[in-house]
């Protein structure tokens, strides 16, 4: 189906519910330690390189144009939206957004949630979260160390004997604290052809991926080239790692503890986190990828490809619930939302936390945030400090390419939007 035979746009306020709060975040720059690219070898695969031409099936209109339109709305609301039309006209089926000041929120929404029924894209429904799942992981663990159950500072190692330890890599050496900043050293087993080209292809989405293979994958990618501690480097293996930890210290599943430690206590009722089951239910965007010059409807994928890393399932009003009670201390004591909140640089203008971000955007005002991307789906949230300013964003499109148009134009208008507030 030709992403062309899309429309639909619209502006919707409400009343957000006091008990779940809201969330947003993010710079307009396309940053690609989270936004997986195949790697080059893959351009050797026939359904390889139909990913590397994906971009030339969503053409991107004048970026002016977007810029100009951006720069005549009038409201936060208007400017997101204003994205969301632009993301649309560069490819993509749907992109749902948030706008949330206080306990007030506006919705935006283009395009559609499902191009077979060509049902307008809905603000309220379900999507994959993606890497927006870590700051999830980061919390329970942070919980688990405000109960003295264990130390950031403790080892890989004492908790997962064994783990890591191949290829010159030692668990002994690298600590939790350095798997939720990013810091550990460890490849991305993400990056690995065995890992990615069935995950794109999509074929089996009920395929067994367990979590310490993942981790073998990626310690035979490659010898160390930093110490544990000196750089960050992005890598979806560090929260394998920090869920195998949560499961080692509280005897659980980290879904189990997910569940019991935010999901149910913040009553975020369209929030999961699947393990093997790959459908959604209920009300939820489909979600689509490119494959050389066809969509096609990616919402069943394979959630244990990425498991603690960025399995979940939520939605904007429940994605902005859960940021702003971690903002606002609710869900962490003092001491532990002041490691959350510490930050290693990834750029001068971007510093990683432990599962977020702290981002200044071009405006000069700072946020926290994150973003996610897996198969089918893109999201991102800003907010401010103290999480009474929040912007979200979600469109139904990703092909695991980075710096497409659409992200760059539904990116930016989300940072405007947020400086606007």
């Amino acid at each position: 189906m030709s992403m062309r035979e899309i429309s639909g746009a619209g502006i919707e306020a409400g009343t957000a519910n006091q008990s779940t709060g809201g969330t947003a975040r993010r710079s307009s720059r396309v940053r690609g330690h989270r936004r997986w690219l195949l790697p080059v070898a893959t351009a050797a695969c026939l359904l390889m390189t139909g990913v590397g031409t994906a971009t030339a099936a969503a053409p991107a209109t004048d970026s002016s144009a977007a810029e100009s339109s951006a720069a005549a709305a009038q409201t936060p609301a208007d400017i997101l939206q204003a994205g969301a039309q632009q993301g649309i006209a560069d490819g993509y089926p749907g992109v749902i957004g948030m706008v949330r000041q206080g306990d007030t929120a506006q919705y935006v929404h283009a395009g559609v949630g499902d191009l077979t029924n060509k049902v307008p894209a809905d603000p309220k429904a379900k999507f994959r979260i993606g890497s927006n799942t870590k700051a999830f992981i980061s919390t329970v663990l942070l919980q688990l160390e405000g109960e003295k159950r264990l130390s950031l500072d403790d080892t890989v190692a004492k908790w997962l004997p064994g783990a890591v330890a191949a290829n010159g890599y030692d668990g002994s050496k690298i600590t939790i604290r350095q798997l939720l900043n990013h810091t550990s050293g460890l490849p991305d087993y993400f990056k690995a052809i065995q890992i990615n080209g069935p995950y794109f292809l999509n074929t089996n989405p009920r395929e067994v991926f367990p979590p310490q293979n993942l981790v073998n994958v990626a310690l035979g990618m490659r010898a160390p080239t930093t110490e544990p501690g000196e750089k960050f480097d992005y890598s979806n293996t560090n929260y394998v790692l920090a869920g195998m930890v949560i499961r080692a210290v509280t005897g659980s599943e980290p879904a189990a503890e997910v569940q019991r430690r935010i999901i149910e206590p913040l009553g975020l009722r369209d929030t999961s986190f699947p393990t093997a089951d790959p459908a959604l239910y209920g009300n939820y965007l489909h979600g689509y990828a490119i494959r050389t010059i066809f969509i096609n409807d990616a919402t069943a994928s394979n959630v244990q490809v990425f498991g603690s890393a960025g399995a979940m399932v939520s939605t904007m009003d429940d994605l902005a619930a859960f940021s702003r009670a971690l903002m606002t201390g609710k869900l962490l004591e003092p001491a532990q939302m002041a490691e959350l909140k510490t930050t290693v640089p990834v750029t001068a203008d971007v510093g990683y936390g432990l599962g977020i971000e702290r981002i200044k955007l071009s405006c000069g005002k700072w946020a926290w945030g994150h973003n996610g991307a897996v198969l089918g789906y893109f999201s991102e949230w800003l907010s401010s400090e103290d999480g009474t300013e929040q912007v979200l964003h979600t469109n139904n499109e990703y092909h695991l390419l980075a710096g497409t148009p659409g992200q760059a134009h539904t990116g930016k208008a989300m940072t405007d939007a947020f400086c606007a507030l």
